[in-house]
């Protein structure tokens, strides 16, 4: 696909990056030459310099041409600007990426009216992300296949915990759960296991299951399942904002503690039914004043990376319930990965894995058959949901007769409106949605799974 990026924040970059790896055309736009130096000296990509927004810089970069243009610039009108732009020079699909929650309402009515493929809102898009795995305390990270039948979970192993006497296979010989282990993190290494492989203490395990298996799963081996009563967020961010709406909606308790007074008072208006704090977030009083022991989740949500993650640490030694922090810097990742921080949010890279899924959608439409992918460890593990639009070498033969590349797992099923993990046994049928996690990224053809 030829794809025109406007904007090199770290949004930008990462799309590039992802949709690079993927052999589509890349040509980007930014004001800051300096910028696309770096990029183009990283990434084989062309670059303009110049304001996305105007004709002239369209047309440099081959608007003409383009499958899909998408605007993530700081600003969300000139986001906007630049899909209109384009939808009247060329014959593109276009994505804009807009934040101010003014315009949240309106999203809707955006797509519609200026003909967009996709309304990006990155605050929104992670508290829908953060409010997931409320949903299921248990889970680091939580991703749906299947139109919302499969969930893909990752959680870590507690030293204490059952499983890490079992080995994989005995997950359904004495549990008996329908639940399929696609992958284990174990200190410096990502594995796909075999049956044999015994679960450690600390492991970072993956699964593959639907809601209900994954409820009487987590049950089973008497990991914390309760539901979520209240909640503790530090930072009166736009996150803060639609998150607290979605909690309240579902009937969580939300108490937001907020240093800045004039954004106390805004939010006290927007969010009537929660309780807004006035007071420093990082004051240890304060938030045992407010009951932090008692919470069943603590989220912190503050401008600044390394209060986020010293206020995560306080809040895990003094409460047992849920933690989310949120860090928008990811260069020190494997760094911040080894700390006790449970879930960690990056709204950049949300955006970015919600854009390239779109762009796998509508290339799915040009040829390949990928219906959704999720990047599990960047650079390392993928999964990726095909659907089976045509007989092959791959439908019809019994998954144990079948010559599969190493590294290469299939996860789960999705037939008819019903959802299973498959065995030896079984067979792909045209009509099918399967989700294959593997260590071979950028896979387009569900064929590719196959030697």
């Amino acid at each position: 696909m030829d794809i025109i990026i406007v904007g090199c924040g770290k949004v930008g970059q990462t799309l590039v990056e992802q949709l690079n790896e993927e052999g589509n055309d890349i040509t980007v736009i930014d004001i800051d030459g300096n910028k696309l130096n770096r990029i183009t000296q990283k990434y084989d990509v062309m670059a303009v310099v110049g304001n996305g927004a105007t004709y002239s810089v369209q047309m440099e970069a081959g608007i003409e041409r383009a499958d899909l243009m998408i605007a993530v610039t700081a600003s969300d009108e000139l986001n906007l600007l630049c899909c209109l732009v384009a939808k009247k020079a060329g014959r593109c699909q276009t994505i804009a990426r807009v934040r101010n929650p003014e315009y949240s309402k309106d999203a809707r009515y955006l797509q519609e009216e200026l003909s967009l493929a996709m309304v990006i809102n990155p605050e929104f898009a992670a508290a829908s992300e953060i409010a997931r795995v409320i949903r299921f305390p248990s889970a680091i990270k939580i991703d749906t296949f299947a139109k919302g039948k499969a969930e893909l979970l990752k959680f870590r192993l507690p030293e204490d915990c059952l499983l890490c006497t079992f080995m994989v296979k005995d997950i359904a010989l004495k549990l008996h759960c329908d639940v399929l282990v696609c992958m284990i993190e174990r200190d410096n290494t990502v594995l796909i296991p075999n049956g044999d492989m015994m679960f450690q203490p600390n492991d970072r395990i993956s699964i593959i299951a639907t809601p209900a298996s994954a409820n009487r799963f987590f049950k089973k081996i008497k990991l914390f399942t309760n539901r979520t009563k209240n909640v503790m967020i530090v930072g009166a961010s736009s996150i803060a904002y639609y998150l607290s709406k979605i909690l309240l909606k579902s009937g969580i308790s939300v108490k937001l503690i907020e240093q800045n007074e004039k954004r106390c008072e805004e939010y006290s208006l927007q969010i009537p039914n929660a309780i807004v704090i006035h007071g420093d977030g990082t004051d240890k009083e304060i938030l045992m004043e407010e009951g932090l022991p008692q919470m069943g989740a603590f989220i912190a949500l503050t401008n600044f990376d390394e209060e986020n993650i010293l206020l995560s640490l306080y809040a895990r030694s003094q409460m047992r319930g849920k933690l989310v922090t949120k860090i928008n810097r990811i260069e020190f990742d494997d760094i911040i990965q080894k700390l006790d921080l449970d879930t960690i949010i990056n709204p950049k890279s949300t955006t970015a894995e919600y854009i390239v899924r779109f762009v796998r959608a509508m290339k799915n439409s040009m040829g390949s058959n990928v219906e959704t992918l999720y990047t599990l460890i960047k650079g390392e593990v993928e999964a990726a949901e095909f659907y089976v639009k045509t007989a092959s070498k791959i439908v019809g033969v019994p998954l144990q007769q079948l010559n599969f590349k190493d590294n290469v797992l299939i996860a789960c099923i999705s037939r008819n409106g019903k959802l299973f993990i498959p065995r030896g046994h079984d067979v792909i049928k045209v009509g099918d949605s399967v989700v294959v996690v593997s260590r071979h990224l950028g896979l387009h053809d569900i064929c590719d799974i196959i030697d």
